[in-house]
């Protein structure tokens, strides 16, 4: 789960990590207290929504003056904000973040994330902030600085000071960074995070450390242990599709493809959407139906898949080993039925009662390719989708 920078703000300073002062506002007619509120002659605005790259896309302004503050939110209000991590329909903007304007010395980078090949939280940080760090690790792998933290021990003082140092960071500026790191690791492990980062990280001329920007991704399977996280969630910037998904314990993700997908299990679902692209079709959705499938789950599957415009064929792909294919193939009967499907379809049935299943599917008046190979199956549905 995604959160906004507003929020992942609010989390610092729980945690005592400094952040610029800054107001959210839901309308243009509070921009201009705000400015007032906030002091100063230089403001930023900036667009709240789950995605990088806001300043590419125009979504972080510096503002002059307060008759410059709100035009921007003029502009940006009620609009959506397309960046390099969006689709071309982008995200909308419903708010805003005013901040005041800081007197930038040096710009640093700095990461929490769970490092799967190591097994560690792995902290990231460099020297290069502001920039994308893929960019940075591509380009000059020598300033990005990686230190792993044991799960089971803990990250202590000593630990930060070694990467403050590989930072430059000395004095007071070493110290705050100290308090910082502590804090973001605090964060990380209490609060289930998956990813968490301050990009940029400045200084400033004060000597102060401040995150200017602030992004945290919780582990989706841990929220039940935190009703507060959960709280945060904004469904506005997610995908009506993959909301009504979960709503049946589907797991969907719209593509831009012409082969609807129907999987059960994540990495079947994945080779699935390989096959097809190595035969010259498209998928046009991820969609994981998982073990416990039902034939309400299973309609309610094709009634996703058939909303997708460009779809021109579907493939059916389960692995029978918790469920039973020929319930699975009742099910498919019925969703036929109830959704109204009017597409080429091809299914493959693999494991318990895989045979009495296509049987049933073979014998229907239904429009259904079947095939016991997978394969086989995925160059039918490209060549019927063509």
């Amino acid at each position: 789960m995604h959160i906004h920078e507003y929020q992942a703000k609010g989390l610092f300073r729980q945690f005592n990590i400094k952040t610029p002062n800054s107001i959210l506002i839901n309308t243009t007619a509070e921009a201009g207290k705000a400015c007032a509120d906030l002091g100063g002659n230089i403001w930023v605005v900036k667009a709240q929504v789950h995605a990088g790259g806001r300043g590419k896309g125009g979504g972080v302004v510096l503002c002059r003056s307060i008759e410059e503050v709100e035009d921007t939110c003029k502009q940006l209000f009620n609009t959506r904000l397309i960046t390099p991590q969006t689709d071309a329909k982008g995200l909308p903007i419903n708010q805003l973040l005013i901040e005041g304007g800081q007197n930038i010395e040096r710009e640093l980078y700095l990461g929490l994330l769970i490092d799967r090949q190591t097994q560690q939280i792995t902290i990231l940080a460099s020297t290069e902030g502001g920039m994308d760090i893929e960019t940075v690790a591509s380009e000059t792998p020598e300033k990005i600085i990686k230190f792993g933290v044991n799960p089971l021990g803990a990250l202590n003082v000593d630990d930060c000071t070694l990467i403050a140092s590989q930072l430059k960071l000395e004095g007071v500026l070493s110290e705050q960074f100290v308090s910082a790191l502590m804090g973001l690791y605090e964060i990380f492990t209490s609060k289930d995070v998956s990813l968490i980062e301050i990009n940029p990280l400045i200084t400033t001329t004060e000597n102060s450390l401040l995150a200017l920007d602030g992004k945290i991704d919780f582990d989706d399977n841990a929220l039940y242990r935190h009703e507060d996280i959960l709280a945060l969630r904004d469904i506005l910037q997610e995908d009506e599709k993959e909301n009504e998904a979960s709503e049946y314990q589907l797991n969907y993700i719209s593509l831009d493809g012409t082969i609807g997908c129907m999987v059960n299990g994540a990495g079947l679902a994945m080779a699935t959407m390989d096959l097809i692209e190595h035969h010259g079709g498209s998928p046009a959705n991820f969609l994981d139906v998982g073990g416990g499938t039902t034939a309400e789950r299973v309609a309610k599957a094709f009634e996703l898949i058939q909303t997708e415009k460009n779809v021109a064929g579907i493939l059916v792909n389960i692995f029978g080993g918790i469920v039973r294919c020929d319930l699975i193939a009742e099910g498919i009967l019925q969703a036929i039925e109830k959704v109204g499907l009017n597409l080429p379809i091809v299914v493959r049935l693999e494991g318990t009662n895989a045979a009495a299943g296509l049987k049933l599917l073979d014998e229907s008046s239904a429009e259904i390719y079947t095939e016991a190979n997978l394969t086989q199956a995925a160059i039918k549905i490209v060549e019927l989708s063509k």
